[in-house]
């Protein structure tokens, strides 16, 4: 046989290229994925206009401190810079901020945290835009600043609004209640910073009309417009934010005490002006976790079922309130877990501090009460002698149960699954003890301990979260579905941040009308409103828009076959790219029906109303929950206080699996930055300064941290009220993975671990 021949006949006989992914349920890969890979994606750090100047800013280096005069002459007078802005340069509202609007755009008194914006600068270059920010005078008079959250109580006022941000007292059931048993603990979270690895960087270009375009990696454009709008004295319509590419985020991308400077400078010079933030301004400058003093006391009858749980929560706002009244009602309402808790009493406090300022992290306020109540499980289960798995099934939450808020489980809740999944999952292996397996010690092979003083320990996490926002906010997104020459094209302003919405909204297109070239277009505020990326919102809410939408123009295509075979739409389908009718009388192509065809329709998805928490902390507050289980399997060296996360078992709540490969990584992203939270993350701020605000002194974890993540089960037990049943998935991971890890250090050692991240001496047992 010739060698051709031989060739043609191994062709034949090869079997067919496989499908792509197409629609719900397959793993669809990113349509970014190679431009970010490649190094060609285009974020807001790349970009560049004609005639650009470059902007920096001047922040405080006090945490509190009264300004007495502010002198900008010398910056001003420095060759190649175009413009000077302080406080007396906001034309409009000189206040901002993302839940309450408390926080000035320019300090012009009193500076009430470090890092705090002064003035900025606009110049022809970027390092003289640095100096020019240097040489404006600033003449402070340094107070002392409040720094423990507990004495803003009885401290003076740190801002006009006083330093109670909200009070949330929670009454559910007997106050007399007691059970046999009882367990008490005081417990401490840390700050940890979101830390987002790319650049927070953005371009202002000014209008003809006056207005000013903002291009910038915003998560939430439209409530970052309307501020912007307030601040510059504008029309709202005069005003544009152009979304840029999104490098990540696990919490609100950009601080917009960032986006207004920017703006303002472009509007003063009538040019351009680009501002990319050092990795210090942004520690500076953004949001943080709200760090968070915890008191629990656990009562439990004999068999250890709970019969009463008490609390008092502490939430650290920093210096201005952003977010802490969304983050305090999501602590107290879920302060007793995923647990039947017939009685509870729950005091929550946010107060302001001089402290940086708080705000939206991934699982903000359920993440701090996890760790807590974990805790007090893991001490109830030791003093009664159970073991700590068991102790959770005799309490977890099911589907009908009632919320210590008052409001009924609707939605699918198989806690006791998720538990016995992990629990029954078989252990990883012992190491052996020996050379060869030296980097298998906490510390590495370059530690010093030694295999005999390693312990190993096994822990438990459940978590649970709440989808999109709460207390009586109204949830909507717009999202239009438009087909021309054979293409569908998705408008929506739900913001790609890394959760995939992209991704869903060409699955969600895919699979409604069968067409498989589905393009999503750029983000702007020219679009309707679809609201922040956060809670899951835009998978439910922008994706429920989306599938509307794609409904509708489905229903446009069929129309004319239906009415021309004398049947309804119901009965024809669309699959794999072609139309079928019930009985096989029609069948054509999804290509030949849109011939010559342009079709379009614009949608709009809101969830059932949800309403505030009342005076004792009742109310239907949450559109729906999801939950987690996880089993921490660590070594501790119990000399030396190092610890490594050998697994993580993880089963999750997840509703319907939209994108299987898309889900692992969210799971997996999740997982691994509750590590962080465990383990190394704690930007420390003795006396409310920030100590080494860069990469070097804040230990995020990298891939050499992150352990064996199993996904061991996900449930798809689909909510009924959302769009496709699904569930969001990387929040609940983030919340659970610290408190199990506590808990397998905990069992480990002995020791209490009180404090998150886990310091060294907490895990240090005196006698081996």
């Amino acid at each position: 046989m010739s060698d051709e021949a031989a060739t043609a006949t191994t062709a034949a006989e090869a079997p067919a290229a496989e499908p792509l992914p197409h629609g719900l349920g397959a793993s669809l890969p990113h349509a970014d994925a190679r431009a970010k890979t490649e190094g060609t994606f285009p974020y807001a750090a790349d970009l560049w206009a004609e005639g650009l100047l470059w902007a920096a800013v001047l922040r405080s280096p006090h945490a509190h401190a009264r300004i007495v005069s502010i002198d900008t002459t010398h910056a001003r007078a420095m060759p190649g810079v175009r413009a000077v802005v302080t406080h007396e340069d906001v034309p409009g509202t000189s206040r901002h901020g993302r839940g309450t609007p408390d926080r000035p755009v320019f300090a012009s008194e009193v500076v009430r945290h470090h890092g705090e914006p002064i003035a900025a600068v606009a110049a022809d270059h970027p390092d003289t835009a640095r100096m020019a920010a240097a040489a404006v005078i600033v003449e402070y008079e340094p107070l002392d600043p409040v720094t423990d959250p507990e004495r803003a109580f009885e401290a003076e006022p740190l801002h006009p609004d006083g330093n109670l941000i909200r009070h949330i007292p929670l009454r559910h059931g007997d106050p007399d209640a007691a059970g046999e048993i009882v367990v008490e603990g005081l417990y401490r979270i840390g700050r940890q910073d979101p830390a987002p690895i790319g650049a927070e960087a953005g371009l202002a270009v000014p209008r003809p009309d006056g207005g000013v375009e903002l291009y910038l990696a915003s998560t939430d454009p439209h409530s970052d417009r309307n501020t912007a709008a307030a601040c510059f004295g504008l029309p709202a319509d005069r005003v544009k934010i152009v979304v840029t590419g999104v490098p990540g985020a696990t919490a609100d991308r950009e601080d917009q005490g960032f986006q207004l400077p920017l703006g303002l400078l472009a509007l003063r010079t009538g040019c351009p002006v680009k501002l990319t933030a050092s990795r210090e301004e942004s520690f500076l400058g953004h949001a943080h976790r709200h760090p968070t003093l915890l008191r629990y006391r656990h009562h439990a009858d004999a068999e250890g079922r709970l019969v009463k749980v008490e609390a008092q929560i502490l939430l650290d706002a920093g210096a201005y309130a952003d977010t802490s009244a969304d983050a305090l009602a999501a602590a107290v309402s879920f302060a007793c877990g995923p647990y039947v808790v017939p009685n509870a009493f729950i005091e929550g406090w946010a107060v302001r501090t001089n402290n940086p300022p708080s705000g939206h992290v991934r699982g903000e306020g359920a993440m701090q009460v996890c760790a807590a109540y974990e805790a007090q499980m893991d001490k109830l289960a030791k003093k009664l002698g159970l073991d700590p798995a068991e102790v959770r099934l005799r309490n977890v939450l099911a589907t009908g149960d009632v919320l210590p808020i008052g409001q009924t489980v609707t939605c699918p809740a198989p806690v006791a699954e998720l538990l016995t999944a992990v629990r029954d999952f078989p252990l990883p292996a012992l190491p052996k003890d020996g050379p060869e397996e030296d980097w298998l010690l906490p510390g590495g092979p370059e530690g010093a301990g030694e295999p005999g003083a390693v312990r190993r320990g096994v822990g438990y996490g459940l978590g649970m979260v709440h989808m999109l926002g709460a207390e009586g906010t109204d949830e909507v997104s717009t999202a239009t579905v438009r087909v021309h020459d054979g293409v569908a094209t998705v408008i929506c302003a739900a913001v790609e941040s890394g959760q995939g919405f992209t991704t869903l909204a060409r699955q969600i297109v895919q699979e409604t009308l069968g067409i498989d070239e589905v393009h999503v277009a750029p983000v702007d505020t020219d679009q309707p409103p679809a609201g922040a990326g956060c809670r899951g919102r835009h998978t439910w809410v922008s994706g429920g828009a989306v599938e509307r939408a794609a409904k509708m123009v489905r229903t446009q295509l069929l129309q004319p076959l239906a009415h021309q075979f004398g049947m309804s739409t119901e009965l024809l389908q669309i699959a794999d790219g072609k139309i079928t009718s019930y009985d096989g009388v029609l069948s054509t192509t999804v290509t030949e029906a849109l011939e010559g065809k342009e079709l379009w329709a614009t949608a709009q998805c809101r969830p059932h109303p949800t309403e505030p928490l009342d005076g004792a902390g009742q109310g239907d507050a949450f559109v729906g929950l999801a939950f987690c289980a996880i089993r921490a399997v660590v070594d501790v060296d119990v000399e030396l206080g190092s610890v490594r996360v050998v697994e993580l078992a993880v089963a999750q709540d997840v509703g319907r699996v939209l994108n299987p490969a898309q889900l692992v990584a969210r799971i997996e992203g999740g997982v691994t930055q509750g590590v962080g939270i465990a383990l190394t993350e704690n930007l420390r701020t003795p006396r409310g300064l920030i100590r080494h605000p860069d990469l070097t002194g804040y230990a995020l974890p990298t891939a050499l941290d992150a352990p064996d993540i199993r996904i061991v089960k996900l449930v798809e037990e689909r909510d009924v009220v959302a769009p496709f049943g699904a569930k969001p998935v990387s929040a609940v991971p983030v919340v659970t993975s610290p408190a199990a890890i506590a808990s397998a250090v905990r069992a480990a050692t002995g020791r209490p671990v009180n404090r998150l991240p886990i310091r060294p001496q907490a895990a240090v047992v005196n006698a081996r």
